[in-house]
């Protein structure tokens, strides 16, 4: 058993094991037991999944502090809250491509449970390389940080514009490279169809599969955001990894719920666009004042001022029902 204890990425391995046992175990359960028939999950049902998982990442700082420090347990905190703020981001652009698809909400689980699966490996090569990345070269965490200064000021600009999907390549790809059929079938990603020039039967991708390649393309463009601003928070790989995967979990399941009330956080992109301002700039200011790094107590506690203030604007804003009234995506056809 000494090979549990040999070192990964900084951690001894049993710690990753433990901490994907975990999560595969919760997806089981999830897939298993909670939604094991398709099924409408309406707003309580989410609210419910969605609590079960941000109760169990903020049990997990327990385990950080046990195994670890106090510090890290603020950086796991504060990085939990970053990922889970930045990817609401997401929850906006997965609701544009379950509409422009035309996706019946009792298969959406289905397409986010398959979704997770691929963060969870995806999410897992970007961190292990950036971290690989930043521990042979140090400098590359200003150019994260000047990254996201520059990101966030540009949302400032564009977090009023909508997202249109209707011309995105990778569509027009996987349409000239796969054959892929006009409907859903069930909750099918591909199924067997009698080819209609020459008759035999041949493997047909559904709709359901070409929304999964989005939203996973969709998490990769945002991971492009959110990885390098946890880094400027925690150089270690599992506190960037446990908190990126907790707080997606959470999300994904909460994505129900929001997506019922997205146009009362409207106005949350320009605290998002604040928030990585402020996380890009932490390291520069650190410098300047002589310190080793940004006290992580400090950034937990301005993080969720920017939040709160974004949150309580947006539902100010969007209060009266003029206001609130946004119009939604139209679902259009594949063809």
């Amino acid at each position: 058993m000494d090979f549990l204890f040999l070192l990964f990425l900084s951690k001894p391995l049993w710690m990753w094991l433990l901490f994907i046992t975990l999560v595969l175990g919760l997806l089981a359960f999830d897939l298993g037991v909670l939604h094991k028939g398709d099924h409408e999950i309406g707003v309580a049902e989410s609210l419910r999944m969605s609590a079960m998982y941000i109760v169990l990442g903020l049990s997990f700082s327990g385990f950080i502090w046990w195994q670890m420090d106090a510090t890290a347990t603020a950086q796991y905190l504060t990085a939990f809250v970053v990922e889970k703020t930045l990817a609401m981001d997401n929850i906006f652009v997965i609701a544009l491509i379950f509409s422009f698809f035309a996706i019946p909400r009792e298969y959406q689980h289905r397409v986010l449970f398959w979704g997770i699966l691929g963060v969870i490996v995806l999410r897992g090569i970007m961190i292990a390389l950036g971290a690989t990345i930043v521990d042979q070269y140090h400098w590359v965490l200003y150019l994260f940080a000047g990254f996201l200064i520059l990101t966030g000021i540009k949302m400032l600009f564009v977090a009023d514009k909508e997202h249109k999907i209707e011309d995105n390549a990778l569509i027009r790809f996987l349409k000239r490279r796969l054959n892929v059929t006009e409907e859903l079938h069930g909750h099918d990603f591909f199924v067997k169809k009698p080819n209609p020039q020459t008759g035999r039967m041949v493997r047909y991708a559904t709709p359901l599969f070409l929304a999964l390649v989005m939203i996973e393309i969709a998490d990769l463009v945002f991971a492009v955001d959110s990885v390098p601003a946890v880094f400027t928070i925690t150089t270690d790989p599992y506190l960037v990894y446990t908190s990126n995967i907790f707080a997606i979990l959470g999300l994904r399941a909460l994505y129900f719920a929001l997506a019922a009330i997205l146009h009362r956080f409207a106005y949350l992109k320009y605290a998002l666009s604040v928030l990585l301002i402020f996380i890009g700039s932490k390291i520069f200011i650190a410098d300047a004042m002589g310190w080793e790094k940004f006290p992580p107590e400090w950034s937990l506690g301005i993080t969720f001022a920017i939040l709160g203030a974004g949150v309580a604007f947006s539902l100010w804003k969007t209060k009266s029902p003029e206001a609130a009234q946004v119009e939604a995506p139209k679902a259009e056809s594949l063809r």
